[in-house]
């Protein structure tokens, strides 16, 4: 035997009209949540890793790309910092803001024989923009061609403070 629950209709309206008045707000915070006016990132980068028994150290090219992925703004990268394993700034990429067109993108090395950086290093970059916008991709890419060894591989950058919009 199964049972059979009938509601009024008034009752099951009223709560369909409560749950889209709930929704409708919630949905639209949702569709700007990854929207940002500002990051500052942290890119974990390596000039170096290690090989084998004996710690053998491989040295590594370094490339930070950061890619603008707002197809309608433009961002403005603040700073472009490099920074050793134990958190000494290194080098300084820019002496000035560069703005990245819509869909643009620029990138930074570091030279396969600048060893200074070591397996901790990374980079700190920080963006601006006037408008909230989608927030930049930004990787870094290591790479090493050695007699007939090849390695490379990929980090991402990660925000460390974010600018709500």
């Amino acid at each position: 035997m199964t049972m059979t629950i009938c509601r009024p209709r008034k009752q099951i309206m009223a709560a369909l009209t409560l749950a889209l008045l709930w929704i409708v707000p919630l949905h639209a915070a949702w569709a700007d949540a990854g929207l940002s006016k500002g990051q500052t990132l942290y890119v974990p980068v390596y000039s170096h890793i290690y090989s084998g028994d004996r710690e053998r150290p491989v040295y590594l090219a370094v490339t930070v790309s950061i890619r603008n992925t707002d197809p309608t703004h433009s961002i403005h990268l603040t700073a472009v910092d490099y920074y050793d394993s134990e958190g000494k700034q290194l080098r300084r990429f820019m002496e000035k803001p560069i703005t990245l067109a819509p869909m643009a993108s620029t990138r930074f090395v570091v030279k396969e024989s600048d060893k200074s950086g070591g397996s901790g290093a990374n980079f700190i970059v920080s963006w601006q923009s006037d408008t909230p916008v989608n927030p930049p991709l930004t990787e870094g890419v290591m790479i090493s061609t050695a007699s007939q060894l090849g390695i490379s591989f990929v980090t991402r950058g990660v925000p460390i403070v974010a600018t709500k919009p």
